[in-house]
């Protein structure tokens, strides 16, 4: 609604509002009467407004901040599941600190909310370049390209464009995506090229292991089934294996 005609419905109300008062006065002759239910409405509308605004509404955004959450991890299971976990484990070996990386990620059952912040502020700093020599680019490629028609199709999904983190992670998957597929060979590369694609594989792999670890943090506490078998089969531990021990 126009802020004109926000306006003219106030005068209209406020007329209304005269209009009735102007009724009762004339029909009761009670200005006495009038003016104490009028404060009495007044002194109510303070209490109304927080009622309303104050607890109910965010009780309100609270559940649906929720559910949001639970929509969007419900999502964020199906893009590991189907992407995430494989490209973790396809780019991990391309880091010259494999060594040290693998030991900050590598979740287990003891975690909690310390350690998994800790991973998320070594993820953020980390700046260890990949190595696109100790990767198979084409098979990278092969991968993602026939990976790109579920990744679209999470995109349409209205909760995941309205996380910013997860939208930035389809579309930094996507123009990695593009990028390999828009050259004929991925062979003999001048250095300049090279390092473009370091780039964005290494911006990739940093909004990738965010996002996995805050989805493992998640797991831990609502779906402890799940989170116990990623445990065992995620790449940065020494043997993964999916065998309970």
């Amino acid at each position: 609604m126009k802020r004109s005609d926000l306006v003219i419905l106030a005068f209209i109300l406020l007329a209304i509002s005269t209009l009735a008062y102007y009724i009762h006065f004339v029909i009761f002759r009670d200005p006495h009467h009038i003016f104490i239910f009028m404060v009495g409405d007044l002194a109510f509308v303070f209490l109304e407004v927080f009622l309303v605004v104050l607890v109910i509404e965010r009780i309100l955004t609270r559940r649906e901040k929720q559910s949001m959450l639970s929509k969007l991890n419900m999502v964020a299971g199906a893009f590991f599941s189907e992407v995430g976990n494989k490209l973790l484990a396809k780019l991990v070996n391309c880091f010259n600190q494999r060594d040290k990386i693998c030991p900050c990620l590598d979740v287990s059952k003891d975690w909690t909310g310390n350690e998994y912040k800790k991973a998320r502020d070594f993820i953020n700093n980390i700046g260890d370049k990949p190595k696109c020599s100790d990767i198979d680019l084409d098979e990278l490629k092969d991968f993602l390209v026939q990976k790109r028609s579920f990744i679209l199709r999470l995109l349409e999904n209205p909760n995941v464009l309205e996380h910013e983190r997860g939208s930035n992670l389809l579309w930094a998957v996507l123009h990695l995506t593009d990028e390999l597929e828009a050259r004929a060979s991925l062979v003999n590369l001048p250095k300049s090229d090279i390092d473009y694609l370091v780039s964005s594989i290494q911006s990739v792999y940093r909004l990738l292991a965010t996002e996995w670890i805050t989805y493992m943090e998640y797991l831990q506490s609502d779906h402890p089934f799940l989170f116990s078998l990623i445990l065992r089969t995620h790449p940065f531990q020494e043997k993964p294996s999916p065998i309970v021990i």
